[in-house]
């Protein structure tokens, strides 16, 4: 099989490796879609993201979806020829945060793309049958893809406490922060306000549920987010550009008693924060790593059509063009939503 190898950072080799060996609680799945994600940009950019480190060769590429192509002995959900999206997080299930359902806190987790695991720009990957869910014939491997970042979203509202006709501000439109989008729709916010800097992330926003799209080349994030609120504030805040001056955007704009979500991880590992105002104003702060128990839902929103993700789907590549897909992604952030990587061949 092909396979996409960042050999250092900029450096993309295809090279020609052996099918993986299956254990018999894995899947052999033939890798249909994989969406470039901003972590798969740290790691081909820098190397590394905090103290996840590249000290190898590693195949980038995590947000997948494909069609079963063989199965282990010990495998009964599965057969040749289902359409699967991937769980990116393969963990032990025996320790506490397993068992008490926060799985994503897995110390012993192996996740796609993070040193040393490899990823999914690979024409075939191994995954273990439980972190595998079966996708109707009408969600498209794209889409099934984008259940990825939308898991984030979902997970972010729950660990919010997002609730019917409620407020939400989200600081930052790239495909975390469109699929939060998303996820605010699908909890029943009734006002959902995004703020960026890229009118085609913020046209994107409005067409997938947003009420309101600020440029914040042009206007106060926070002043725009009390106007549309009664001079409140927004119930619920997510950043998720994982930039310092949009973390403290959400901050302010959170009303008095209001929670933010922090989903986007910035490239310093201390920011500053008014500690006078989280107290006054009695905040609750949730920090968001990855998701838990959130694919068979976010599955079930895509497949419902609560949002046309098709157009976010902006550039297409080849697997040998994989290192152009990169720098597509990487340079043109005014232009491009999310670049996909078809392994076995662009979809028709």
């Amino acid at each position: 099989m092909k396979a996409a190898i960042m050999n250092a950072p900029f450096e993309i080799e295809i090279v020609d490796l052996p099918l993986p060996d299956l254990r018999e609680d894995e899947v052999l799945v033939k890798v249909m879609a994989v969406g470039i994600c901003g972590s798969d940009l740290h790691y081909y950019e820098h190397g590394r993201i905090g103290r996840f480190v590249v000290e190898k060769p590693i195949i980038l590429g995590h947000e997948c979806a494909g069609m079963v192509k063989a199965v282990g002995s010990g495998v009964t959900r599965f057969k040749p020829g289902d359409r699967v999206a991937v769980e990116p997080g393969v963990t032990c299930g025996r320790c506490a945060f397993c068992k008490e359902g926060r799985y994503n806190l897995c110390p012993d987790v192996q996740f796609l793309a993070t040193p040393p695991v490899d990823g999914a720009f690979v024409q075939y990957i191994a995954h273990r049958e439980d972190f595998l869910y079966p996708i109707p014939d009408r969600l498209s491997y794209e889409a099934a893809a984008l259940n990825e970042p939308f898991s984030v979203g979902i997970h972010a509202a729950k660990r919010a406490g997002l609730k019917p006709g409620q407020s939400v501000a989200i600081m930052g439109m790239g495909p975390v922060g469109l699929m939060a989008v998303v996820a605010a729709k699908a909890s029943g916010a009734e006002k959902i306000i995004v703020a960026d800097l890229e009118p085609i992330r913020l046209e994107a926003a409005l067409k997938l549920g947003a009420t309101q799209a600020v440029n914040i080349r042009d206007s106060d994030p926070v002043q725009a987010v009390r106007q549309a609120t009664g001079g409140l504030g927004a119930d619920v805040a997510f950043e998720t550009a994982g930039n310092p001056k949009a973390l403290q955007s959400a901050l302010y704009a959170a009303r008095r008693g209001g929670k933010l979500a922090i989903v986007g991880l910035p490239p310093q590992d201390e920011i500053p924060l008014n500690v006078p105002w989280i107290a006054d104003n009695e905040l609750d702060i949730f920090g968001v790593f990855r998701y838990a128990n959130t694919y068979p839902q976010g599955i079930s929103f895509l497949a419902a059509g609560i949002a046309d993700v098709r157009p976010l789907i902006t550039d297409r590549y080849s697997l040998d063009r994989t290192k152009e897909a990169l720098e597509r992604a990487r340079t043109n952030k005014s232009g491009s939503l999310k670049v996909v990587v078809y392994p076995n061949g662009l979809l028709p």
